[in-house]
């Protein structure tokens, strides 16, 4: 009978390390325009989509990337997002881009995550200290200044930052490997939710004075994308 047990309870080890690893299948077609209505919509991969054959070249297209984004404000950076927001076509292909802009030296884009994507940033103008952290119970960072031409990875899920420590303006493009890989940035989460965390909790967590706490939940948190 321990026998037999013991044999059950290989298999269920197997079939949860298979479920673990098992991950979104490939596309079956060659795109899915996505729709918002059901009017000329077909279900292809879970996703609503638009039928093949009513697909048009703006599907697929974004214009002004090459405009700089308005860096006027709290944390001095902008993100121009290129996702499937912005162009239906990369409904399940898996892939988006962004635009970064950053003001003269302190332009920061804030520690955030990407919860569905790993980030490849490449640097055209200007000078950024990049980073990223890595999860508990390390924490490591990792670190590096960055010149036009260079090309950073941020992992998928870790929480990471650019910041432009030159005097000109800096200018980055990201790709992200998913067509809505979703950010999440720290400060603002944390003391801007709404409604706000309990401030015994951030209190506690950050170990800093309640009246800190809610000073913080009081401030507007600017989001930059």
């Amino acid at each position: 009978m321990k026998g037999v047990e013991f044999l059950v309870a290989l298999l269920l080890l197997a079939l949860a390390s298979k479920l673990a690893s098992a991950s979104d299948p490939s596309p079956l077609q060659d795109f899915c325009v996505a729709v918002n209505d059901t009017k000329d919509g077909v279900f292809v991969n879970g996703k609503l989509c638009k039928d093949p054959k009513l697909a048009v070249p703006e599907d697929f297209f974004l214009a002004g990337l090459n405009i700089p984004g308005n860096t006027s404000n709290q944390v001095g950076s902008m993100v121009t997002q290129a996702n499937v927001q912005q162009i239906p076509g990369l409904n399940t292909l898996g892939i988006s881009l962004v635009r970064i802009d950053y003001a003269p030296y302190g332009g920061l884009n804030p520690p955030h995550t990407h919860p569905r994507a790993t980030e490849i940033l490449v640097v055209v103008e200007g000078t950024l200290y990049v980073g990223f952290v890595t999860s508990n119970q390390e924490n490591r960072l990792f670190t590096k200044v960055l010149y036009p031409g260079d090309v950073f990875v941020f992992p998928v899920g870790l929480i990471h930052f650019q910041f432009n420590i030159g005097n000109t303006n800096a200018v980055a493009f990201a790709a992200l490997s998913s067509q809505n890989p979703g950010v999440i940035t720290i400060a603002n989460t944390v003391f801007g939710s709404d409604p706000a965390i309990n401030p015994d909790v951030l209190a506690k967590a950050f170990q800093l004075d309640e009246n800190i706490v809610k000073q913080l939940q009081s401030r507007f948190w600017w989001d930059n994308n």
